[in-house]
Formats: C-alpha cells, sequence, structure tokens
C-alpha cells in the first residue's frame, strides 16, 4: 500500500489539574498527532511531544521538520509491515545548530508503524511481543508544598501505587520527601526528579540529606550533559543517578558512560526519536550494565499510552514505568476509551490491529489549534 497523505494536528487538551516542575508548569496537552493515509483506506495515528527544553522543539520546528524532511521521504512510498523496518531507518533524526527532531521523528514513525500493522491485519503486539502478563505504572507527583505533597501522595496511597516519582526543586526538596514518605509508608518506592535545576553543591547536600528517606534514585539533578559535574555527584552519593533530559541518543549515552557519570536512564519515546531509537538505547544499556525506566511526557494522549504499553511489555526489564494517565490528567482523551492504568497502577495489554486504541477524529478535532493536511 501507498502512504498518500499526511495531516497533522497540534492539540490543546486541557488538563484536570495543574502540573509543575521546576522547568515548566503545565495546564494542558500539547501533543502533535501525526495522520497518515494509504491508498488502501488505512489510517495510522502517531504522536511527538515537542519540549524546547528537552529536545529544543517547539511546535512549529515539527511541523517544519515533518513537512520539509521527513514527508518528502515518504511520500507515495509503498509501506507493509515487513518492510517497514526500512523505511524507518531512513527518518535518521537530523541535528541543527544543536537542536534534534526526535519528537517529529516520533510522531510520523508511529503513524506509519500504525498504518502498515492495520494493512496487514496484525497488532503492535505481534511484532513487540509482551514479555509480562501486565505493565506496572508509577505515580508522579507534581512539584508544591510538603503539604500538597502529602496530600498527592496519600491519593496514590489510596489506590495501592508501589513505586511514586516526586518532582522536587531546591527549597523545600527535603521537606516534601519526607511528608511523601510519611504518607505513603515505608514500602512504597520513592523517586526524585529535580529536572536540572541543582548545583554541583545543592546536589550533594540534598541527597545526603535524602539518604534517611531511602530514595532510590535522582532524576537529573544538575543542567544536562554537565558529565564531569555528574560524575563528580555520583561519586558524592549512595543514591543511584538517572539521566533524562540529558539522554536523547546513543552518544549522550555514550557520553555518560565514558565518564563514569550514570546508574540508569530514563528512556521516553517521543524524545528519543520513536520505538527504533528508543530499542537501540536500551539494547545499549544492558550491554553497559545500565538500569532503565519508560517514561513519559505528562500530558500525552492514548496513542502514546497505547504504544508506550506495547513497549514496557514488550522489553519487560524497566526498572520503573510511567504514563499511561490518560482521563486521571487529561479532561478528555482522543481515544474510545482511555488506556490509562488501574488499581496498583495495573495496565493491561492492548490488542487489536495496529496500536490496539481506536482515535476518534472529531475529538482531534475539537483540541485542534493547527491543521495541515499534505498530498504528493
Amino acid at each position: 500500500m501507498k502512504i498518500i497523505k499526511l495531516s497533522i494536528d497540534a492539540l490543546e487538551i486541557p488538563f484536570i489539574e495543574r502540573f509543575r516542575h521546576s522547568l515548566k508548569d503545565r495546564t494542558f496537552s500539547d501533543s502533535v498527532i501525526v495522520r497518515v493515509e494509504t491508498d488502501t483506506g488505512h489510517v495510522g495515528y502517531g504522536e511527538g511531544v515537542p519540549r524546547p527544553y528537552v529536545t529544543g522543539e517547539t511546535v512549529h520546528s515539527v511541523v517544519q521538520h515533518i513537512t520539509g524532511v521527513l514527508w518528502p521521504q515518504i511520500s507515495n512510498e509503498m509501506i507493509h509491515s515487513r518492510s517497514i523496518v526500512e523505511l524507518l531507518m531512513r527518518l535518521v533524526p537530523l541535528s541543527n545548530l544543536g537542536e534534534n527532531h526526535n519528537a517529529a521523528r516520533c510522531a510520523v514513525e508511529t503513524a506509519l508503524i500504525d498504518a502498515s500493522l492495520k494493512g496487514d491485519a496484525i497488532g503492535l503486539h505481534d511484532i513487540l511481543p509482551a514479555r509480562l502478563p501486565f505493565v506496572t505504572y508509577s505515580g508522579v507527583i507534581t512539584a508544591g508544598s510538603p503539604k500538597s505533597v502529602y496530600k498527592r501522595a496519600s491519593q496514590l496511597k489510596r489506590i495501592a501505587l508501589n513505586h511514586v516519582k516526586i518532582k522536587v526543586g531546591v527549597h523545600n526538596a527535603i521537606e516534601c520527601v519526607a511528608a511523601a514518605r510519611e504518607a505513603l509508608g515505608e514500602q512504597v518506592v520513592i523517586r526524585v526528579d529535580a529536572n536540572s535545576s541543582w548545583s554541583l553543591k545543592e546536589a550533594i547536600e540534598i541527597l545526603h540529606a535524602l539518604n534517611r528517606y531511602r530514595v532510590s534514585s535522582c532524576e537529573e539533578p544538575l543542567p544536562a550533559r554537565e558529565w564531569k559535574q555528574l560524575a563528580m555527584l555520583r561519586q558524592a552519593t549512595s543514591i543511584p543517578l538517572m539521566a533524562d533530559e540529558s539522554l536523547l541518543s546513543i552518544e549522550d549515552a555514550q557520553s555518560m558512560v565514558d565518564h563514569q557519570a550514570i546508574d540508569l536512564f530514563n528512556i521516553r519515546l517521543s524524545k528519543c526519536g520513536g520505538i527504533g531509537p528508543s530499542l537501540r538505547i536500551i539494547d545499549f544499556a544492558r550491554k553497559n550494565n545500565i538500569g532503565y525506566q519508560i517514561g513519559a511526557h505528562v500530558g500525552e494522549t492514548a496513542i502514546l499510552s497505547s504504544i508506550g504499553r506495547h513497549f514496557a511489555a514488550y522489553v519487560g526489564d524497566a526498572q520503573f514505568v510511567e504514563g499511561s494517565y490518560g482521563t486521571l490528567l487529561l479532561t478528555e482523551d482522543i481515544a474510545r476509551t482511555s488506556p490509562r492504568f488501574g488499581h496498583k497502577g495495573v495496565g493491561r495489554l492492548i490488542k487489536g490491529h495496529g496500536i490496539g486504541v481506536k482515535i476518534l477524529e472529531e475529538r482531534i478535532i475539537k483540541y485542534s489549534v493547527l491543521h495541515l493536511d499534505l498530498m504528493p
């Protein structure tokens, strides 16, 4: 089958509640949705999440890269599930003055995969067979006061989540973690995410103070790609360090290993360029004895949530999995059934053709703030 049309929609879906961390304060989802159509009538959906402070991408740059670079590569291409890998290998993120195009690539890659699988009447679970009977998700607590963290942690405790990550800054990180530990009890695994907000001196002091609360890891404590300082921090603390904003590519992963600067990777599909590049980073992590988690961007819709579910079930050995909040955060999702996790963070395996969820185009139209159609 041949690709005959590509549509782009930038969405703004309101959140149920505000989500904060040190780099951003969010009140709505801002995903870019890609829809590809084939001459056989099959439609595939993909999603990318531009983050200027992570990959350097904006909605405008994602649209520009898709229209100017990726669409010319795939327009009128013949695709099916047996040849899709060859096509995807050509969609390599292109560097431009230190920026990359991982979110754009992810959106196009996932749409192509969805369409090609539907064309062959198979599902993503057929090419990424699950190694787990279900996926268990972590909860995430937005940055705030110790009182607000305690309240949110108590809510997560009631749905029996066993893994929780807390967004922390400089001024009240210790008090917030103490409040969460009090609310969650001693058995729940707590992680912290500083989102690049600490200096080396602050990081050493805060992480030493957090030892008493049994924090299992600290995500992105320092400004991104400060490899030497990150290595110094790793030597100064017993709390394992996780890379997120610093990890966009295999080259980043290699730099951290070369500097002996990291213990864990946070692999997010949109941030890392899609399924193919993310699998390569996981293979690198395993070969270099680096642990990893499957992460997610705040506000992902049912498209990336369902793909992330397949992905986490397939790789099987992620230490933690995030995402699939769906209508726990979004006022409305774009699928008939939101693939959000349930009690104890359990997310059931997803079946069906393509990525396995029924996308409602009327909801894409409802929340779209920018629409563009591309045809040969």
